[in-house]
């Protein structure tokens, strides 16, 4: 068992209350049954995102819809595993998927682990996703610093050109400027 299906299976494991389905659910090498538990009604959301985690890392595409689903999801312990499973399965979808999570404003506050699955993916969505996050988060009285600072940081590890002009401009800003400096330097 990998660290990270250590670490959602733990987690999981207090969710389900120890139910019967959790173990089997954890241990089954049987895809279908995997894939059967993500369009069954009324199953709960710990199972669902066992089995999509799964389907994922298993290389199963079945898992791809719920994955992105909970790459967008409130809990941040959520979206980090399903951006774990989504690298594992690489399916071509993911970028543009991450891409549209990343850039809607309406979910900005649910943004950092698309722009960190972006930046990890170094696919060719990346960059102009990250810029048009940035650029948003320049603008004066922004809350989201942090994630402005994944987005420099992003940039800088990605080392695309285009990048020049905003992470220029992201050194006005006090909490970006280092992180804005040096990324600017992995650019030349």
């Amino acid at each position: 068992m990998d660290e990270e299906l250590r670490s959602l299976a733990q987690r999981l494991r207090t969710e389900s209350g120890g139910a019967p389905a959790y173990e089997r659910l954890l241990v089954t090498a049987d895809t279908e049954e995997l894939a059967r538990v993500l369009v069954e009604p009324e199953r709960p959301l710990w199972a669902r995102e066992l089995a999509a985690f799964r389907l994922g890392c298993a290389g199963d595409r079945r898992g791809f819809e719920s994955l992105v689903l909970l790459l967008n999801h409130r809990d941040p312990e959520r979206c980090v595993s399903a951006a774990h499973a989504l690298v594992a399965l690489g399916d071509p979808r993911t970028p543009r998927a991450a891409a549209a999570l990343a850039t809607n404003e309406l979910r900005v506050t649910y943004a950092m682990v698309p722009v960190r699955l972006l930046t990890r993916l170094r696919a060719p969505e990346s960059a102009p996703a990250l810029i048009t996050v940035l650029r948003r988060r320049l603008v004066p009285g922004d809350p989201h610093w942090r994630l402005a600072l994944a987005c420099v940081e992003g940039l800088g590890a990605l080392g695309d050109a285009r990048a020049e002009a905003i992470l220029t401009a992201a050194r006005a800003h006090p909490r970006l400027s280092a992180a804005a400096g040096a990324a600017l330097a992995r650019l030349t």
